[in-house]
């Protein structure tokens, strides 16, 4: 399969090269999390701080909207949006929860990954949508 494979794919957000260019400020914003004084400085104003970052815009409105599959699509990691995601006080199931795109609950999350994830089922490709 190649790379541009995995974009027919939906949902799917390919962290190749572009994606992760795109993203770059975004993911750095979201790295600086890692220090106390960061999230310290980001509890005490959020619209301030995040002008630290050169992010786009629309990057910066999915951060303080909280678009967590708007982050992703912006060229966000998941491994680095998680850390957001952590500061709001929130684990990975909720983040997935969230993620979904559902409104489903973490626990109905939980028991779908449990019974082996999101069914295949019109998931395959964008292009099988369109064929039937």
């Amino acid at each position: 399969m190649k790379n541009e494979d995995h974009h027919d794919i939906p949902g799917t957000y390919v962290l190749d090269g572009e994606h992760s260019r795109n993203g770059y400020h975004l993911n750095m914003f979201c790295m600086s999390l890692n220090k106390a004084e960061n999230r310290e400085a980001l509890r005490a104003g959020e619209v301030t701080y995040l002008k630290r970052f050169p992010m786009t815009e629309e990057q910066r409105q999915a951060v303080l909207s909280r678009d967590w599959l708007g982050m992703l699509r912006l060229g966000g990691n998941i491994y680095y949006i998680f850390k957001l995601a952590i500061f709001d006080g929130l684990n990975m199931q909720q983040l997935g929860a969230l993620m979904s795109g559902t409104g489903m609950t973490e626990e109905e999350f939980k028991k779908m990954m449990m019974n082996g994830g999101r069914r295949i089922d019109g998931n395959r490709s964008k292009s099988e949508a369109h064929s039937g």
